[in-house]
């Protein structure tokens, strides 16, 4: 048996083992084993720590998202409520002013109307005096004829004027 390789082998393991015991290094890959475990645990809670700080700000951002889509809603609605009223303002005005100018060109066509009117009986007037200036200078001689024509000029002209 001490001859035997299988005892050397196993002698010399239970040595090596002794001396690893003896210097301590069990002990020292124990405590090496508990600080990289520390480190890992460490590690994992500041990626906790992280992922909840990114989780607050995520659900930060989505509520000013939220409040900036209200604020953009309220901004448009206020924007067409503008322009409609402005329209409509718009509208009334170009009424108003179609009304006016309507108004306006109605007086003109009116007084042009009546100028027109005043105009074709002066001239109406006229034409019967002259007339009737002609008619009594041939039919009427002396001075009842420039009696008659003078008489029966101031009529017509007192009548249509």
């Amino acid at each position: 048996m001490l001859l035997e390789a299988e005892f050397w082998v196993a002698i010399g393991f239970f040595l090596f083992i002794g001396v690893l015991v003896y210097y301590g290094v069990p002990q020292k890959m124990i405590e090496a084993l508990d600080r990289r475990g520390a480190r890992i645990k460490a590690e994992l809670d500041d990626a906790r720590r992280l992922r909840d700080e990114a989780e607050a700000l995520l659900a930060e951002y989505r509520r000013k998202r939220q409040a900036a889509e209200t604020e953009a809603d309220a901004i448009i609605a206020g924007a067409r409520a503008e322009a409609e009223r402005v329209a409509a303002e718009a509208k009334a005005r170009m009424e108003e002013f179609v009304a006016r100018r309507s108004q306006v060109a109605e007086t003109k066509i009116a007084q042009a109307e009546t100028q027109a009117v005043a105009e074709v009986r002066a001239a109406a007037a006229e034409a019967a005096v002259a007339a009737a200036e002609k008619i009594l200078t041939q039919s009427a001689k002396g001075e009842v004829a420039d009696r008659l024509l003078t008489q029966g000029i101031g009529d017509v002209k007192a009548k249509l004027n």
